[in-house]
C-alpha cells in the first residue's frame, strides 16, 4: 500500500504536529462504553478468567524456578505506590495543582524480567508449554506443576523451539522463562535493543539474532525463520491474543490492590491510567483487563515517543497497521527503546479503539528529565520508556475539551495511575548514564 501523505495531511491536520515531532495529544471521539465495545474486542471475561486460572496452576513451579517469587507464592505481581513528592514536583512544573492523587504501578520491577512483559510474555510461554505437555499425556490440569522443574520435562521441552522478535523487554521475558523450562529459544532483536538485554539473554543460554533494522524487520525475519521448523512456536507480539489475555489479568490484580489501599473507583471517583505504548499488545491487554475490572469508571490513555507514534497514527487515520511512521517521514529513532515501533498492531488498534480515551506523545528529552526527577523525588529508577505515562495526568486534566467530560468534583476525587513498564533490571552503570551521573 502506498500512502498519499499530502492527502492524509489535508484530511488529518494533527499529522503536521506528529511529523514536526511536537508533543501532542488526541482524544478519541469514538470511545464508548464497555458493553458497546466488547463485540469489537473478540475476547471476553471468560478468556481472562482462564488465563488467571492457568497462572495459578503454574504458580508452584514459578515459585520454585524463580525464588524471587516465592514470597508471593509464584504470582508475578508488582507494587502499587503513591508518589506524592513527584506529584508536587509535577504541579510546580505545570504551575497548577493536579486535581486528584498520583500513583505508580511498578511493573518496572516485576520479577523474572523486570518489565510489564513478565505478564504477557511469560504467560504465552506457559500456555504453550502446558498445551505441549498435556497433549503428550505428561500433565493434567490438577497435577502439581512443580514436576515441570525436572530433567525429564526439560528434556521433553528441549525437543521444541520458541522464537520471538523484540525491541528488548518482550524478548527478555520470553527468553528467560523459555530457557528455564528447557526450550530452545531464539530472540530476534531490533537495532535499538539495549546491549545489556542481549547479554543477559545469552548468559541464560538464549540464541540472540541481531538486526541493523527496526522492530518490524526483526519480527518478520523471526517469523520467517520459525516457519522453516514445524517444532518452532513463534510468539507474535503484533497479533497474539494469548499475550493479550496474559496482560489483561492485571486488571483483577489491580482491583484487589485498590481494595487493600481503600481507593474507590466509581462514577464519583474516576480512575485515569496512563500506559506507555509500543506495538500495543501490553497496554492494550492491560487496558482491556482494567475495563473488565472497573467498567466505564476507568479511562485509559496511551503514551508514545514523538519519534514513534505508531498507535496514535494508526488509530487517528483509521489505517491501523496499514501505515507506519516512516511513511510520513518520522524516523522511529528514540531513547525509549521499548517503544521504538514504527507500525502498530492492527489487532490491538482495531480491538481497543473504542475503549481508549486518548493518545499523546512525549519527547525523548522530556522522558529523560522525568526519569531523573522521579529518581530525585521518590528514589525510584526506571528506564526511559517507562516514563511515558508520567506527563499524562497534567496533559489530560489540562486539556479543556477533555476536562469538560468530567465535573470539577470528579477531577478532585480522581486517581491517576502511571503504569511504569520497565527498568527494574537495568544494570547500575546503564542507570547511572540515564541519571547523568556516569
Amino acid at each position: 500500500m502506498t500512502v498519499d501523505t499530502h492527502a492524509l495531511l489535508a484530511r488529518y491536520p494533527l499529522l503536521h504536529d506528529l511529523i514536526a515531532l511536537r508533543e501532542t495529544q488526541w482524544f478519541n471521539p469514538a470511545s464508548t462504553t464497555l458493553h458497546q465495545a466488547l463485540p469489537w474486542v473478540g475476547l471476553t471475561r471468560r478468556d481472562v478468567d482462564e488465563a488467571s486460572a492457568r497462572l495459578q496452576r503454574f504458580a508452584p513451579w514459578i515459585a520454585q524456578a524463580f525464588p524471587e517469587t516465592a514470597e508471593s507464592g509464584g504470582i508475578i505481581e508488582s507494587e502499587l505506590v503513591a508518589i506524592p513528592a513527584m506529584q508536587r514536583a509535577l504541579d510546580a512544573a505545570a504551575g497548577r495543582p493536579l486535581p486528584g492523587t498520583l500513583w505508580l504501578k511498578k511493573d518496572s520491577h516485576l520479577p523474572v524480567s523486570g518489565s510489564i512483559k513478565a505478564r504477557g510474555g511469560v504467560y504465552e510461554v506457559l500456555a504453550h508449554a502446558e498445551a505441549l505437555a498435556t497433549g503428550a499425556g505428561l500433565l493434567t490440569p490438577d497435577a502439581d506443576y512443580r514436576q515441570l522443574d525436572s530433567d525429564a520435562f526439560r528434556a521433553f521441552f528441549g525437543q521444541y523451539s520458541i522464537a520471538v522478535g523484540s525491541t528488548g523487554n518482550l524478548g527478555l521475558s520470553i527468553g528467560l522463562i523459555s530457557a528455564r523450562l528447557g526450550f530452545n529459544v531464539t530472540v530476534h532483536m531490533s537495532a535499538d535493543a539495549r546491549a545489556w538485554k542481549k547479554a543477559r539473554l545469552r548468559a541464560s543460554g538464549v540464541r540472540v539474532v541481531e538486526y541493523a533494522e527496526d522492530y518490524s524487520v526483526a519480527v518478520e525475519q523471526g517469523r520467517r525463520e520459525a516457519q522453516q521448523d514445524p517444532r518452532c512456536f513463534f510468539i507474535d507480539d503484533e497479533n497474539s491474543r494469548t499475550l493479550f489475555v496474559g496482560y489483561a489479568v492485571a486488571g483483577e490484580r489491580l482491583k484487589a490492590q485498590f481494595a487493600t489501599q481503600r481507593i474507590p473507583v466509581d462514577a464519583d471517583h474516576p480512575l485515569f491510567v496512563y500506559l506507555p505504548c509500543g506495538v500495543g499488545g501490553g497496554p492494550g491487554g492491560v487496558a482491556f483487563g482494567l475495563k473488565l475490572a472497573f467498567g466505564d469508571h476507568v479511562h485509559c490513555l496511551f503514551a508514545e515517543p514523538t519519534h514513534s507514534p505508531c498507535m496514535l497514527l494508526g488509530v487517528h487515520t483509521g489505517l491501523h497497521d496499514g501505515i507506519s511512521v516512516q511513511e510520513i517521514g518520522i524516523d522511529n529513532q528514540t531513547l525509549a527503546d521499548g517503544l521504538a515501533v514504527g507500525r502498530a498492531s492492527g489487532f490491538v488498534g482495531r480491538a481497543m479503539e473504542r475503549l481508549i480515551d486518548g493518545y499523546y506523545t512525549v519527547d525523548d528529552a522530556h522522558l529523560l528529565a522525568l526519569l531523573r526527577q522521579l529518581h530525585q523525588q521518590e528514589g525510584i529508577a526506571l528506564e526511559p520508556s517507562a516514563l511515558a505515562g508520567m506527563p499524562g495526568p497534567q496533559r489530560v486534566s489540562g486539556d479543556t475539551g477533555y476536562a469538560a467530560r468530567f465535573s470539577p468534583e470528579q477531577w478532585q476525587n480522581a486517581t491517576h495511575l502511571v503504569w511504569a513498564t520497565g527498568g527494574g533490571m537495568v544494570p547500575p552503570e546503564e542507570m547511572a548514564h540515564y541519571l547523568g551521573v556516569a
